[in-house]
């Protein structure tokens, strides 16, 4: 599935160093560059995203997609869920 603008994916931040581990957050695609080159990277496109956290909301401009192992400061798509 390719991302567009506007479409809700997973971010998973990256662990504290204080022991905090790491998690997802619900994250917004809010660009698609084009003008970054696309390395040969089989888990997917580069995004940028506004991140929302309990406590606020952040920016990062290139987060890469990560849908086999949800590596830190990566993104995916949610998982489906039975309901």
């Amino acid at each position: 599935m390719k991302p567009s603008v506007g479409r809700v994916v997973h971010y998973v931040n990256i662990a504290a160093g204080d022991g905090y581990p790491s998690t997802c957050r619900a994250a917004i695609v809010t660009e698609v560059p084009e003008t970054v080159e696309q390395m040969d990277n089989s888990d997917g496109h580069v995004v940028c995203l506004a991140i929302l956290h309990p406590w606020g909301a952040s920016f990062n401009r290139e987060v890469w997609q990560s849908e086999d192992d949800h590596r830190g400061n990566t993104w995916h798509w949610p998982e489906r869920t039975d309901g």
